[in-house]
């Protein structure tokens, strides 16, 4: 067997239940055991259907996006499906809007890290924990995919076991196993199952979907399978393990307390075990919260220097992108990378926490923006069934409500904006270099009727 042979069966050699943990391992981040409690003070009890929608609307696009892997495993994952469906322009405008979405939320990532350990150590500044933190994510990443699995899977188990202990803790108190200070309360009236009515459970679709964000990374792990054609078996345990976990614990949290008690200060199972006085809940939550954040951020920076080598390789950013030398990244890529989370992290520590709550929102709508786009791909790379099409199109219309639901949410709204401004400066760009992709088409079309042999007698 030839070296190169050799080194394929040793990279792809994960199985679909290692994808499935890593994919709940990089999904369950910040957005849930944070985000939920803005989404749950936004529309109550309701929030669990809003959750059921983010998961139908999640696993219709993973679906899309496993068939695709499936039919045709590429290194670039939903970008180079972007391009093969639709041109260049695509490849390359989906490519930066995720580059650029997930280097900001990597420094409210490393941000919130910070702020979370410094519950522990309140004197130390919040640059060194999130230096801390980058150079670790980095030394991961630059060890290697499998160092990189392995650690997801560990940081899975740990956050499930997490929200497996709450769940536990939250049955004893409803059976009256242990007391608390707030009584059990099941919502028995409308008003106090959807106390902003629809409006409320349409701006909070958004937040959920926040909480399943990361199937772009699973779908560029995917091309480590040993089988590819298991990758959607392994889309369809990930989500269904995650709604089971999240519409069951934020179930359970609405009953133990009133919904209007819920906040984006602390941690929505905090807030649920506050009355109950046991003393490890917020050391033990404070440390699943950063090992959850670390989790997500490790995973998006496997994700940002992944596109990144293959903008590189296919000529949709400086070749330079694409060299690894001796290391298993592109050093350029690193670099880029790292100066734009540097830059993210700065703007979240010195802008006034509302415009970088915004641009978060913003760069949170783009990476929708890119599912939207692996829905599209998959009209023209695959041959869909009626049945996948319909699928494939209540998928993007769950997309949509939870996009326009912005509209109605003072804190959304300026994000739904800034997006737009984002993908405006994108397009405009993508713009600019097609009429140079145009010259290059026409140089290389001329050159091979040159190139053509003279017919022969």
């Amino acid at each position: 067997m030839s070296k190169s042979k050799s080194g394929a069966n040793e990279k792809n050699n994960m199985k679909w239940w290692q994808l499935s943990l890593f994919g709940v391992g990089c999904t369950i981040g910040t957005g849930f055991f944070l985000g939920s409690g803005l989404a749950i003070r936004m529309t109550g009890p309701a929030i669990l259907l809003a959750f059921l929608l983010a998961a139908l609307g999640t696993y219709f696009v993973y679906d899309a996006l496993s068939k695709m892997t499936a039919k045709e495993p590429l290194q670039g994952g939903f970008r180079s499906y972007a391009k093969k469906a639709y041109g260049r322009w695509a490849g390359f405008s989906s490519g930066w809007v995720y580059w650029s979405s997930e280097v900001l939320i990597m420094g409210s990532q490393l941000t919130a890290l910070s702020i979370f350990s410094r519950f522990w150590f309140p004197h130390i500044p919040l640059w060194i924990f999130t230096a801390i933190y980058a150079v670790l994510g980095l030394t991961i990443i630059l060890i290697g995919v499998k160092l990189l699995n392995r650690l997801e899977n560990i940081l899975a188990i740990l956050k499930i076991s997490a929200i497996t202990m709450f769940i536990v803790i939250a049955f004893l108190a409803i059976f009256g196993v242990i007391d608390g200070e707030s009584p059990i309360q099941f919502p028995n009236s409308a008003n106090e199952i959807i106390p902003h009515g629809f409006t409320g459970l349409w701006s909070a679709v958004i937040f959920a979907f926040y909480a399943f964000g990361g199937i772009e990374i699973l779908g560029l792990m995917a091309m480590q399978l040993k089988d590819p054609s298991e990758a959607p078996k392994a889309g369809k345990v990930m989500l269904f393990t995650l709604m089971f976990i999240y519409v069951l614990s934020i179930g359970l949290a609405v009953i133990m307390v009133p919904w209007n008690h819920f906040n984006t200060e602390e941690s929505t199972f905090i807030v649920a075990l506050n009355s109950y006085r046991l003393s490890f809940v917020p050391h033990f939550f404070n440390a699943t919260l950063i090992i959850a954040g670390f989790s997500t951020m490790t995973a998006s920076l496997y994700g940002v220097t992944s596109v990144l080598e293959t903008l590189g390789k296919e000529n949709d950013a400086p070749v330079c992108f694409a060299k690894k030398g001796k290391l298993k990244v592109p050093l350029w890529t690193l670099i880029i990378t790292m100066l734009g989370v540097t830059a993210s992290i700065i703007s979240a520590l010195l802008l006034p926490n509302k415009i970088y709550e915004w641009v978060t929102t913003a760069a949170g709508l783009m990476l929708l923006y890119n599912w939207l786009f692996i829905l599209a791909s998959s009209r023209k790379i695959l041959e869909l069934k009626a049945k996948e099409k319909f699928m494939y199109t209540i998928g993007a219309v769950i997309i949509l409500i939870a996009v326009s639901g912005t509209l109605f949410h003072a804190t959304s709204r300026p994000g739904f904006f800034i997006s737009l401004a984002f993908i405006g400066v994108i397009a405009l760009i993508t713009f600019i270099l097609s009429f140079k992709w145009r010259k290059e088409q026409t140089k290389e079309k001329s050159k091979r009727k040159v190139l053509k042999p003279w017919p022969t007698a």
